[in-house]
């Protein structure tokens, strides 16, 4: 086991970004046509064919899942993967072609690196030809300008990314995979320490978005740039409905890491993919989806490094832990 979304038999997974810009994406392939379903719980959604995800629509299965940077302009990524999708022969069989089904959802990274540049066919190209089973976490993809703990502005925030992480029991794999954006704090429930987030003035500790947010009952500045937006997939047999059940699930992950969560500036989305190789109950995927991307969650703000002048994890642990007990300084 990889401890990754790939532990699940079929998927693969590819990043492609433009460091420079602070922009990216990232690229989930199902291997073959397989159920999915969509929950969608953030006020301001970036997204494409999620629509088509809902039990009571027609498409069944799909081919892909996009995940990009970029606000809305980022959503130009999947045509590239849609390409790569037909060059391949995959997708829904109309006849005269076939017609790749490519979900996705974005995230707003526009106030990091250059704003004018987002991911685009090519970078959605790109992102397919170097899919693999290894997943690397972090600055990479749709992770790559990831900030999160901006309830006191970007200036305040700390780096985000992307995570991904697996659990299972007996045959059943269940596996999540996130861009971690968001405008709460990041905090470990195993603990209740708060790992990421809004940090002080002095930027040497965390302010509390709660605290942040209740000082200004009037609201603050919108476009700070948030969204989280994750995958979480199972090697289990189940229909659209079923599917949808274990997205809804999942999103119990996000608030059990994120404070708050689902805000009215968020387009919080998590996708479901199942492949359909073994029995399992629903209550028992979805309660392990939740728990695989909570760990998924945790894992992308951990392995997100310093840049575009926002402090990752281990700079902000470094600076907590000067004249600290070593029990309070971030694990």
């Amino acid at each position: 086991m990889k401890d990754s979304i790939t532990d699940v038999p079929g998927i693969l997974v590819g990043h492609a970004q433009d460091e420079r810009a602070g922009t990216g994406c990232t690229v989930i392939l199902c291997g073959g046509d397989i159920v999915a379903s969509v929950d969608v719980r953030g006020g301001a959604p970036g997204t494409r064919e999620t629509d088509c995800l809902d039990p009571s629509t027609f498409i069944s299965c799909v081919q892909a899942i996009y995940l990009g940077g970029g606000s809305a302009f980022g959503l130009d990524g999947a045509c590239g993967v849609m390409r790569f999708l037909e060059e391949k022969k995959a997708g829904f069989d109309v006849g005269v072609c076939r017609v790749p089904i490519v979900p996705g959802a974005v995230i707003f990274d526009l106030l990091v690196g250059d704003p004018l540049v987002r991911p685009d066919a090519a970078m959605g190209l790109r992102a397919c030809r170097a899919a693999g089973e290894t997943v690397a976490q972090g600055n990479v993809g749709a992770g790559t300008g990831a900030t999160v703990g901006k309830a006191g502005g970007i200036s305040r925030a700390m780096k985000g990314g992307l995570g991904t992480a697996s659990v299972s029991a007996r045959d059943l794999v269940v596996a999540a995979i996130v861009v971690v954006n968001c405008y709460g704090d990041i905090v470990d429930p195993a603990t209740g320490q708060t790992v990421a987030g809004a940090l002080n003035e002095k930027g040497d500790g965390f302010a509390g978005a709660l605290r942040l947010i209740a000082e200004n009952p009037s609201g603050g500045n919108p476009f700070v740039g948030n969204t989280t937006i994750g995958v979480v997939a199972t090697n289990a047999r189940m229909a659209k409905a079923q599917a949808k059940r274990v997205a809804m699930m999942a999103h119990d992950g996000y608030a059990r890491a994120i404070n708050p969560i689902h805000t009215a500036h968020d387009g919080d989305t998590v996708f479901c993919l199942a492949t359909g190789k073994v029995d399992a109950d629903v209550t028992v995927i979805g309660s392990l989806a939740a728990q695989a991307m909570t760990r998924a969650i945790l894992s992308g703000v951990k392995s997100a490094a310093s840049a575009y002048g926002v402090p990752g994890f281990e700079e902000i642990r470094a600076r907590t832990a000067k004249g600290r007990p070593e029990s309070d300084a971030l694990s």
